[in-house]
């Protein structure tokens, strides 16, 4: 088995779509309407669907807004630099809202953003985890 996909539902596809790509570097892979269901899948990620694990973006027609609720955490991305990876962020318009530094009691250098939705994306520098381990199947976004 392995990792397929992750399903956010979003209420303004092209927001998220503009978010996911042109801030975090994704690309649109596929894109379908469902008329019938009345919903539209985007499925975004840095790779192939065959190789890599991607998010599905759900618009379902007419939904504006969701209650995110107090179980759901974060995306992780692993960047090679952080500290520019954020400015490059804020200069597109992405909203930071952890500035990167280390984790509390840890070492690892981390920072938050937030999508159109308010769904948390974590920013992970690679290299400064805490384990010894290498990270190199997580995807960069610069």
């Amino acid at each position: 088995m392995r990792m397929l996909h992750t399903m956010l539902r979003v209420g303004n596809l092209d927001e998220s779509l503009k978010f996911y790509c042109d801030v975090l570097g994704m690309k649109l892979l596929r894109k379908k309407d469902y008329p019938g269901g009345e919903f539209t899948l985007a499925f975004v990620g840095y790779g192939d669907e065959s190789e890599s694990t991607v998010i599905e973006l759900t618009y379902n027609w007419g939904v504006e807004q969701y209650n995110i609720g107090d179980g759901y955490g974060h995306i992780a991305l692993g960047v090679n630099d952080i500290y520019s990876t954020c400015e490059k962020i804020k200069a597109l318009g992405g909203k930071v809202v952890r500035e990167p530094g280390p984790m509390k009691h840890g070492s690892t250098v981390i920072a938050f953003v937030e999508d159109p939705n308010s769904y948390k994306v974590e920013l992970i520098q690679l290299g400064t985890q805490g384990s010894a381990r290498k990270q190199e199947a997580i995807s960069t976004i610069n």
